[in-house]
């Protein structure tokens, strides 16, 4: 049998870090968004074990991927000893700040909760995904959503889908672990609440006025690329551009395809990723 599942990415229209919290992890409050830009991720049954390809070599193929856990978990809980051949056609780039790995981990939940017919429900994915990565519950559910915890718990939110949006990124890869070891947490936090209101009422330029990214202030100094990223899109008709997770992704929102086209030619002989994507 074979079952091929699109691994969505998403950007953070809002990111912020509260605390460390005594489990080493960190709680956040966030708005996460999921794009149109996709992997594609094919499984197939295979002996036993999980034996994984991809057409990027910036990406692990063993255990430490989260294709590899996610089969492990599900193996754990079914007592299954299936094994699994996994092909993934990456175009979301690694370590980005997109959820890339953590997408194609939900895929395999998905995946092979139609496989091996589970009958799991979206929850039940969700709960054995946060067991695996902060990111993967949030590429199960989808759309838009109000993330806190370790990005976790999930208050799913009005869809924002079928905005313009260009990425862009600079090619360097920023683990989130790096990110987090230079963060340095304020002590007072933007409330949400505005961009609550804007994403209600399917407002852009006041979505747009309101985003922001605490890792930025960290980030963008050590790597002045995604600032200047920021500024081409600002300056070429973005209503707000801002740099994605912990980097190094900067997504511009706009109104207007062709603006949005004239700052992707303004970039493209600079940066070596650029995508034309939409929420969805």
């Amino acid at each position: 049998m074979r079952i091929e599942e699109n691994a969505y990415g998403k950007i953070n229209l809002a990111l912020d870090v509260l605390y460390k919290r005594d489990d080493g992890y960190h709680e956040i409050n966030s708005i996460m968004q999921q794009i149109s830009l996709h992997d594609t991720v094919i499984i197939e049954e295979s002996g036993y074990g999980v034996k994984i390809e991809c057409d990027n070599n910036l990406v692990p193929l063993d255990h430490t991927n989260l294709v590899h856990k996610a089969w492990e978990e599900l193996a754990r809980l079914t007592g299954t000893k299936t094994g699994i051949k996994v092909k993934i056609h990456k175009n979301i780039p690694v370590a980005a700040g997109l959820a890339g790995g953590s997408s194609n981990g939900a895929a395999v939940l998905r995946g092979l909760n139609r496989m091996w017919g589970l009958g799991m429900t979206g929850r039940e994915l969700m709960d054995i995904g946060a067991g695996i990565g902060a990111d993967i519950p949030f590429c199960v559910l989808g759309g838009t959503a109000l993330a806190g915890g370790i990005g976790e718990k999930l208050t799913s939110l009005k869809s924002f889908r079928d905005k313009h949006v260009l990425l862009a990124n600079p090619g360097i890869g920023i683990s989130s672990a790096y990110a987090y070891s230079r963060l340095i947490i304020q002590k007072n936090h933007r409330p949400m609440e505005p961009m609550l209101q804007c994403i209600e009422n399917d407002d852009l330029d006041c979505l747009a006025e309101e985003m922001f990214n605490v890792f930025e202030a960290a980030i963008i100094p050590e790597n002045p690329i995604i600032g200047e990223i920021k500024r081409t899109m600002e300056k070429n008709g973005a209503l707000g551009a801002l740099m994605s997770g912990s980097g190094a992704s900067v997504f511009g929102l706009y109104d207007d395809f062709e603006k949005l086209e004239f700052a992707k030619k303004k970039l493209q002989d600079s940066i070596p990723y650029l995508f034309h994507v939409t929420t969805i």
